[in-house]
């Protein structure tokens, strides 16, 4: 689980981060980045931490798949938040395929469409 810090939940948070934000995509999931606005080296200022949220609709399935996709979804980004830079808005949006996927290919969809968003990759 994400800890309380890091998770996105306002309504115009995700809006930022889906309509201001780059995205990259994979066949299970597209992944939406919006990098800190602020100069994390301003003084008197702390960076505020990365926050992530996602977005599982239900294109993907019924209730208690949609909760499992979000908690592998969650469980994934834990351990990848700290690759972005500190004050980001990422967005996770669930694709039907990931129902079908096992742990494996999630985790690789995620690095991909990560690794895209801050590598600086073509769209």
């Amino acid at each position: 689980m994400l800890p309380t810090e890091n998770r996105l939940r306002r309504r115009e948070d995700f809006a930022t981060a889906v309509r201001r934000g780059r995205r990259a995509g994979r066949p299970s999931l597209v992944v939406h980045l919006r990098s800190g606005a602020t100069n994390p080296h301003a003084p008197g200022e702390s960076a505020p931490p990365t926050r992530a949220g996602f977005v599982v609709s239900k294109a993907v399935g019924g209730a208690v798949v949609r909760n499992k996709v979000k908690r592998r979804l969650r469980h994934l980004m834990r351990d990848r938040v700290d690759l972005f830079p500190p004050g980001s808005l990422v967005v996770v949006r669930a694709l039907p395929e990931a129902v079908d996927a096992d742990h494996e290919q999630l985790a690789r969809d995620l690095d991909a469409a990560v690794q895209r968003l801050l590598g600086g990759g073509a769209r």
